[in-house]
């Protein structure tokens, strides 16, 4: 289980565009407390998905730095050949 802390005034934000949603899409009023039941709800059961997501993505885009970094360096290698006299 997800255990996300929102700063309230996040969460307010959330929980009113959660009633947006409703009244727009399903022409259905609910109050902050049904709201606030479904935004926990959600987090708990699709948080952890997007946050696995977000972590491989950032796996990813690290080991693309990586790779371009190490390209860097190996730009910067000097021959290294023996003096000749």
């Amino acid at each position: 289980m997800m255990n996300l802390k929102l700063p309230r005034e996040q969460k307010q934000q959330l929980i009113e565009r959660v009633q947006s949603y409703f009244y727009e899409e399903r022409s259905e009023e609910i109050g902050d407390l049904s709201a606030e039941l479904l935004l926990d709800y959600m987090i708990r059961e699709i948080g952890p998905v997007i946050y696995n997501q977000a972590i491989q993505d950032a796996i990813k885009t690290v080991g693309e730095k990586m790779v371009s970094l190490e390209d860097d360096l190996h730009s910067l290698e000097k021959p290294a050949t023996a003096n000749r006299r």
